[in-house]
């Protein structure tokens, strides 16, 4: 008699569990409720509010598709026995209690209660990227999603990977032009995409599994256009104490973000960065002055006292104000020791030779190539980098390491 009287506790419709899911303004959240394989063809909703009176949001009886409705969306897996129920566009009145429910009609129903709190935040909504460029796409998370599993996906097609985050916590992970790098000290998730094309538009979705019951999402718009302003790569040379000036434009779009020079080397993108946040101001790091000129749309760059180590692949870049960054052309810098290149001394009776010197002005101390080029180098938004991953490549006639580094979605 005991054994029937439990079985019926369990048939008895009702609460079968109740979660609490954390989401944030702008984002979405993913909540998947569990039910009894018995109920595979009844209807699966999911209301808000309380009994009487649970105000149904969306309700289907389709089976393993997605059904939407307005920011609601239901897929019932059947051969899972769960279904899943995403919100868009999550706003803070949002907040509440929800249930994910099987209806049973005439018995009453199986639900789940859902406790929903959303969270204020700053949202990833729109980026720019440029044909044949690159770009990194920067996603912030609190502290104690540090260990959570993290992926991004393109809505609407299988280009989905996962970033395994208890192993590779410190490495890159890669997918044909897509790299992640999950940098737990410093809770951001770079997301490297490389060789930019217009097939590459569409919409994007960063998630965070919390647990078996719900992920957070920060889905955000991503727009590749040409950059018609500007040149993809440039080649530069100097001699050894001499100066190199770069000279990169950029998109009138552009004129109000942050401009930077960086410099690849080793397993860092930017191992050297030097920025400038005002226009017509001089900003200096190390041997690199930059100057950024918004009316003319132009970036300009010093290195004063090159030597050989010098010689490696740079990129002038903007970053917005959400930390995202394009890479807008690709600059080769080779420098030649003239100690070693330069022809046999002349006899005291000959004309001296001339050679650079670290005392000359920067502008005229460049190579003699250069000199006339840099009035009139136009840059590119983003140029290409090596198709393997941020990791190697070789740029004028000097081997050169790629880098990763940092996807704030």
């Amino acid at each position: 008699m005991k054994i029937i009287w439990t079985f019926t506790l369990l048939m008895i419709p009702g609460v079968l569990s109740s979660i609490s899911v954390t989401g944030y303004s702008g984002g979405g959240v993913s909540i998947t409720c569990r039910y009894d394989r018995g109920y595979t063809d009844n209807k699966k909703y999911f209301c808000k509010g309380q009994n009487p009176g649970c105000s149904d949001l969306i309700k289907t009886k389709e089976k393993d598709k997605w059904v939407d409705s307005r920011r609601f969306s239901l897929y019932d897996d059947t051969r899972a026995a769960v279904f899943t129920v995403t919100i868009r566009n999550l706003r803070e009145q949002d907040s509440g209690t929800y249930r994910c429910a099987v209806d049973i009609s005439l018995y009453g129903d199986f639900y789940t209660e859902v406790n929903l709190k959303v969270v204020t935040d700053q949202n990833i909504s729109a980026v720019r990227g440029y044909s044949e460029g690159n770009l990194i796409i920067n996603f912030k998370y609190e502290m104690k999603h540090e260990n959570q599993e993290k992926y991004i996906c393109k809505t609407g097609s299988d280009q989905c990977f996962t970033l395994i985050n208890t192993d590779r916590a410190a490495e890159w992970t890669h997918d044909g032009r897509f790299s992640v790098h999950d940098d737990r000290s410093a809770r951001l998730l770079p997301v490297f995409i490389r060789e930019l094309n217009e097939n590459d538009s569409g919409e994007y979705k960063i998630t965070v599994k919390v647990s078996e019951h719900y992920s957070f999402f920060s889905e955000f718009h991503l727009n590749i256009r040409d950059a018609d302003c500007c040149e993809k790569s440039i080649s530069l040379s100097a001699a050894a104490g001499g100066s190199v000036n770069i000279s990169c434009r950029y998109p009138q779009s552009h004129s109000a973000d942050v401009k930077f020079v960086c410099r690849r080397s080793g397993s860092d993108l930017c191992a050297e960065e030097t920025s400038v946040k005002e226009s017509r101001r001089w900003s200096a790091e190390g041997q690199m002055q930059l100057y950024d000129d918004r009316e003319q749309q132009l970036l300009t760059g010093i290195i004063s006292h090159v030597t050989q180590q010098h010689s490696a692949e740079y990129w002038c870049g903007v970053q917005s104000d959400q930390g995202h960054k394009s890479f807008i052309t690709r600059v080769l810098i080779s420098v030649t020791d003239i100690t070693k290149t330069n022809s046999p001394p002349p006899s005291s009776s000959s004309p001296s030779s001339s050679s650079s010197s670290s005392s000359s002005p920067p502008k005229s101390s460049s190579s003699s190539s250069s000199a006339s080029s840099f009035s009139s180098v136009r840059s590119p938004l983003i140029t290409s980098v090596s198709k393997s991953s941020p990791s190697s490549f070789t740029s004028a006639g000097a081997e050169v390491q790629s880098c990763d580094s940092w996807f704030s979605l």
